[in-house]
């Protein structure tokens, strides 16, 4: 049994030549680990066609799942690199083609959801230099990157990302994305003191509690450290619209989850070189930390996904699954 099974296998391995359409022997392997084989006849030699689980690339998928869980764990690029021995142009190129995935992937699954309390928040970041370095020639992409994120506090499910500058027209922009993701109904939302969300919110949603939770930081003592955090002097709640329970006023969980994603990503993390040269580097490595959060990665608190809390998937994705659903 074990003969046959090994003689079906070899020649289920074997290829046929184009020009004799005969069966070419084996000739040992190419350099890349691929078999090679020769025709008989003619002496033509052919290699076995690569395996390409991720589009065009034929990095083999247990090193692109093991390069993006890295990456995913705060690793730089040029660690992942040095790691896994893929070249970063080719770790880039996966990051992008997963980026890619995960936006498709997120407007699948998050598309009309069902929420009682939404946060919003902005996490800023920069794109190849910082916004006071631009100048009138440079690509307007670069300098200031702001992460605009919405997030269902009881499941700390994220409902929609968008990013770009901080400003009336990124904002509208977002906002419209939380209303294509978020099923018809009453929901209260909270917000920072960011004043293009008092024009934005209300205009784009009819029925919604809305109110301002905005903090008001002490100055810094004189002596303290330049990078030092500023302490939070006080806090003033603003009712925008509707009628806002002030006990579900909370900015508290999408503040957490912007910690998660600068200890997670590299690119967000303060102080470091591992900032972004691209704009679609970044916005491919922000939609593939999303998506990992809220469909693989499993929250102390919840004990499962985001996903699952809000009955969007039933068990725990794995990057790989990820990676190979056809969206």
């Amino acid at each position: 049994m074990l003969y046959y099974e090994y003689m079906k296998a070899a020649i289920k391995a074997t290829m046929i030549c184009p020009a004799c359409e005969i069966r070419c022997a084996g000739f040992g392997k190419h350099r890349n680990g691929l078999r090679r084989f020769r025709c008989g006849q003619c002496g033509k030699t052919y290699t076995e066609a690569h395996e390409k689980p991720l589009g065009t690339m034929t990095v083999p998928m247990e090193k692109a799942v093991l390069a993006l869980r890295m990456l995913l764990e705060g690793a730089s690029v040029r660690s992942v690199e040095r790691i896994t021995n893929i070249h970063r142009d080719t770790i880039l190129r996966l990051l992008v083609t997963a980026g890619e995935k995960a936006e498709k992937f997120m407007g699948r699954y998050v598309r009309n959801v069902p929420v009682q309390d939404v946060e919003v928040d902005e996490v800023w970041s920069y794109i190849g230099k910082k916004e006071k370095r631009v100048r009138l020639e440079d690509d307007q992409n670069l300098g200031d990157a702001y992460t605009f994120v919405a997030i269902e506090r009881n499941s700390k499910l994220v409902l929609n990302v968008a990013m770009g500058k901080r400003d009336q027209q990124t904002t509208n922009a977002f906002i419209e994305g939380l209303r294509d993701a978020i099923a018809p109904g009453p929901f209260q939302i909270t917000s920072d003191g960011f004043a293009p969300y008092k024009t934005a919110i209300p205009d784009t949603f009819a029925n919604v509690d809305y109110a301002m939770l905005i903090k008001v930081y002490r100055a810094a003592p004189e002596g303290e450290r330049k990078y030092s955090p500023a302490e939070v002097d006080s806090v003033e709640v603003v009712p925008v619209c509707g009628n806002p329970d002030p006990e579900r006023i909370c900015t508290s969980i999408i503040e957490r989850s912007n910690l998660s994603l600068r200890m997670g990503c590299r690119r967000f993390t303060r102080l470091t070189n591992g900032f972004s040269k691209k704009w679609e580097n970044h916005w491919a490595a922000v939609m593939l930390w999303y998506t990992y959060y809220n469909f693989c990665r499993v929250h102390k608190s919840l004990r499962v996904t985001p996903a699952m809390a809000h009955e969007i998937t039933d068990h725990v994705w794995s990057i790989e699954e990820l990676l190979s659903t056809q969206i």
